[in-house]
């Protein structure tokens, strides 16, 4: 599967269960560690860890290996670890205060569109 396939998996796995604001971030030339970020936004916690199991079992459907995932305990913010793929569900203050997009995207990060839409970042 390439990383393209792996994305739109990822993405239609957070769709699913109603993840808003959901962007792509490619971080090929910042780091070679993963090829992709995936941040999206869930209402409580209960959706937050909801939406990453939901990720972590299509990935493994699908034949990803899922590495790790960080954060279930407290839901505020879970890490989903695909190896090329890094998904971040976090909830909206979370999200805020430490404003991934601007550290992934180096400032040059598009906002996600209006209506929940999906941005993604080269």
């Amino acid at each position: 599967m390439d990383i393209s396939q792996t994305e739109s998996l990822i993405v239609s796995a957070l769709e699913d269960i109603k993840g808003k604001d959901i962007e792509v971030i490619n971080t090929t030339r910042l780091t070679s560690l993963f090829e992709r970020v995936i941040i999206a936004s869930a209402d409580s916690n209960r959706q937050t860890r909801a939406l990453a199991r939901n990720v972590a079992n299509k990935a493994r459907e699908a034949g990803i290996n899922v590495l790790s995932i960080e954060g279930e305990d407290g839901g505020e913010w879970v890490l989903v670890d695909l190896g090329d793929v890094v998904v971040h569900v976090m909830q909206p203050a979370v999200r805020a205060y430490y404003n991934l997009e601007e550290l992934w995207a180096g400032g040059a990060s598009r906002g996600a569109r209006p209506g929940g839409g999906i941005a993604r970042s080269a």
